[in-house]
């Protein structure tokens, strides 16, 4: 069973308390669950309980990871995305999504680090090629 809050009754002061706290924790993996929370909540998106042992249908999954069924569907077909099968109906377990969202959220950030690295580095060449002039 999914519970939803409805981040619409939060007032601009809850989530600058939330926010405080936020700060004042010392712990990564609070502060990534209340970045998530506040963020939800400044985009007036509502927050869901999923329970990772709960199993979710292919469009489900796909609004949760904020792309379409066909694209989800392609990676299921491809096994990026373990699924299985209940009759003629596909299903993908939570946790399973949740890992995909998190390797996903990985990626993404090494790319990133990738992008800005190749770029300090081509900055660095460009600088002593000046100096070299």
């Amino acid at each position: 069973m999914t519970k939803t809050i409805a981040t619409s009754q939060l007032t601009n002061n809850d989530l600058d308390q939330l926010t405080a706290v936020r700060n004042e924790s010392d712990s990564p993996q609070m502060r990534a669950v209340l970045d998530r929370v506040i963020a939800s909540a400044r985009h007036g998106h509502d927050i869901a309980e999923l329970s990772t042992a709960a199993v979710v249908s292919p469009q489900e999954a796909a609004d949760s990871l904020g792309m379409s069924r066909t694209h989800l569907y392609k990676l299921l077909d491809r096994g990026v995305l373990p699924f299985h099968r209940v009759g003629s109906h596909r299903k993908i377990q939570a946790s399973d999504l949740v890992e995909f969202r998190a390797q996903r959220e990985a990626d993404k950030k090494e790319l990133a680090e990738r992008f800005a690295s190749q770029d300090r580095t081509r900055k660095s060449a460009i600088d002593e090629i000046a100096d070299l002039l």
